[in-house]
């Protein structure tokens, strides 16, 4: 048995290569794709505050699987991914480097042919209410919670936003993802509160004048997605909504009530950023109207 003691982080691919090479006999194709897809993994966790493979939950692991899905990967894709990290960490567990297998739970049930869980407007407006705005971190989660609605951007774009992007004589923000880049209107409401937590939260949350990150951590620091995981789940136990809430839920929940309310599916494509109109098919069909009067006659909350 592959035993590796106090194995350090650079260790663990090479020694896991080794293991499926001469003990599982497994084929050069088999343990590309089973390495291509940790370091796919090993990057998500370095974009965020859990940057060791083996110190990955079973919730980080589920919040990269949602941002594999988020990005179209295919329900085969998704399978792989799971295995490969199953695999990896039975590995782990075996020579005692972790207690429990992370990814155990997780599934590849195909989601990206039925409509994801969405909150109703009621819900929306009750999972909204729950950031107190009477310290710093309350005001900060809830600008961050009524732009997400406001504007239905993916939790990589909420954290990737700068003070630059935010446009507040043009009431909207610039978002860039994938070398493209959109601008996305936002009710009053949301613009008063994300300026007022610009202007007078912000900075005292900063510990460099030279932190451009529109949204920091309690350290000053730019926000991560595990970070912002655990707000959105948070509030939902607070909320008491029985639904499952992901930083995706708000996004999926603001393209459905804009179509419920009217808007045309081309402009709702042109909000969320999707370069296939079938991405956005999967919500509902297409009713003509402009971008920016659907956005202001339809958004729940415009």
């Amino acid at each position: 048995m592959w035993r590796i003691p106090h194995m350090q982080e650079h260790d663990y691919l090479e020694q896991y290569r080794n293991y499926l090479a001469e003990e599982r006999h497994a084929s050069e194709n088999t343990m590309a794709s089973y390495l291509r897809d940790l370091r796919q993994l090993q990057d998500y966790l370095r974009r965020g505050t859990c940057r060791i493979l083996a110190e990955a939950d079973e919730e980080v692991l589920q919040q990269c699987l949602s941002e594999l899905r988020e990005t179209g990967k295919s329900a085969s894709t998704l399978a792989r991914n799971i295995a490969s990290w199953k695999n990896f960490y039975s590995y782990l567990l075996r020579i005692g480097e972790i207690e429990e297998n992370p990814a155990e739970k997780l599934s590849s049930e195909k989601t990206e042919h039925k409509l994801p869980e969405i909150l109703t407007s009621r819900e929306v407006e009750l999972l909204l209410s729950q950031p107190q705005t009477m310290d710093d971190k309350g005001f900060r989660d809830k600008a961050m919670l009524e732009l997400m609605y406001a504007t239905g951007i993916r939790v990589s774009e909420l954290i990737g936003l700068n003070v630059a992007d935010v446009n507040f004589s043009a009431g909207s923000i610039r978002c860039c993802s994938k070398n493209r880049e959109r601008f996305i209107p936002m009710y009053p409401y949301a613009m008063t509160i994300l300026r007022e937590y610009v202007d007078r939260i912000r900075p005292r949350m900063m510990i460099s004048s030279e932190q451009e990150a529109l949204f920091v951590n309690m350290s000053g620091e730019r926000m991560s997605r595990q970070g912002f995981w655990k707000i959105i789940k948070s509030y939902q136990v607070r909320a008491n909504i029985k639904k499952e809430i992901t930083p995706h839920t708000l996004r999926h929940s603001f393209a459905a009530h804009l179509l419920e309310n009217g808007a045309d599916l081309r402009s709702v494509q042109k909000m969320l950023g999707h370069s296939d109109i079938s991405t956005t098919m999967f919500y509902t069909r297409l009713v003509p109207n402009s971008i920016r009067d659907v956005y202001r006659q339809s958004h729940p909350r415009a």
